[in-house]
């Protein structure tokens, strides 16, 4: 038999063993991806008892005739949606009504969008400069913003995926081509730094500590020293075939949500189904819920972001750990 037909086999073999969990119907979530492109449009999904309750789609190329694609997206309290595409950054109503809309000069990307309370949202603009902004949406106004410093300001695609406003009014943002994380204040002052590879996103958790996925292939919690107090990797689920960790969600009961994205590692969509899209794991690494829906009654596509509505708190209070 050649490698290639070993391997087919091997992904088939995982694929077809149970996954733990309730699929699609083990908790209520807002599901987002990035760079679906076997379809015309982007959607993002709202799944409750484990079927789709509502949809929000935009094209798959803008205007400019560059790529959409969800990078960030978040459901405030009032289910009004929140979302960053790449060519700018959205809020749709329940009623598919659009609310507020930002749209990206040409040459910059946004792939950040927090809310910050219901009148307020967070972007992170790349481009050159890049720029943390943030704006009243009842006003258009741009209240606060700080320039980011970015290793190769002419790529804009290669600055930041995800960052965060923080309880205690700094900006914690994921330097994916400056190999770092790093803490700013208003002012744009570097308060906090750490060295990590291609990180894709970091979420300040309410223990102080700080959560990080990696391009790398690793979900870690340092603390403000840098010390790793938790990590997840491919070696913690061997049966099943992960791939690029995106958003790391930490739950109110300890657990860890990770996305998977796999269109940088299998690049025929064709072998995308069957993947893992979405694990939830326990502090002990015990994988509780492994979702992979890529046909009826639901093809979410790649996976980016997700958000479980089951959790505790509002979202624009940042009272979720994502």
């Amino acid at each position: 038999m050649s490698i290639v037909s070993t391997v087919h086999a091997e992904e088939k073999s995982l694929s077809a063993l149970p996954l733990p969990g309730r699929g699609l119907a083990e908790h209520p979530f807002l599901y987002a991806g990035e760079w679906d492109h076997r379809h015309e449009y982007q959607t993002l999904f709202i799944v409750r008892d484990g079927k789709v309750d509502w949809t929000y789609s935009v094209p798959i190329k803008s205007t400019r005739g560059t790529i959409q694609e969800f990078s960030d997206a978040t459901m405030l309290s009032n289910g009004n949606v929140v979302f960053a595409y790449m060519s700018g950054a959205m809020l749709v109503s329940p009623a598919k009504k659009v609310l507020w809309r930002y749209d990206a000069p040409a040459g910059f990307e946004v792939h950040v969008a927090q809310p910050a309370g219901t009148e307020r949202v967070m972007i992170v603009e790349n481009g050159d400069p890049a720029t943390m902004k943030l704006i009243n949406i009842t006003t258009g106004v741009v209240e606060k913003q700080i320039q980011l410093p970015t290793g190769n300001p002419a790529r804009a695609h290669g600055h930041f995926r995800r960052a965060r406003m923080t309880s205690a009014g700094t900006l914690l943002a994921a330097h994916m081509d400056n190999n770092k994380i790093a803490e700013y204040d208003m002012d744009g002052k570097e308060v906090w730094a750490l060295a990590v590879l291609s990180p894709w996103a970091a979420v300040r958790l309410k223990n102080g500590n700080t959560l990080v996925t990696s391009n790398r292939g690793f979900v870690r919690e340092f603390d403000s020293k840098g010390a790793i107090l938790w990590e997840f990797t491919q070696a913690d689920a061997p049966q099943f075939r992960l791939f690029g960790p995106q958003e790391a969600n930490r739950l109110a009961n300890g657990n860890t949500v990770i996305s998977y994205w796999c269109p940088g590692a299998l690049k025929d969509p064709k072998d995308w189904p069957g993947t893992i899209q979405v694990i939830e794991v326990t502090p002990e690494k015990k994988v509780v819920w492994a979702l992979s829906a890529w046909d009826a009654p639901a093809d979410l596509g790649p996976a980016t972001c997700i958000q479980l509505l089951d959790e505790p708190g509002a979202a624009e209070r940042g009272e979720q750990q994502r």
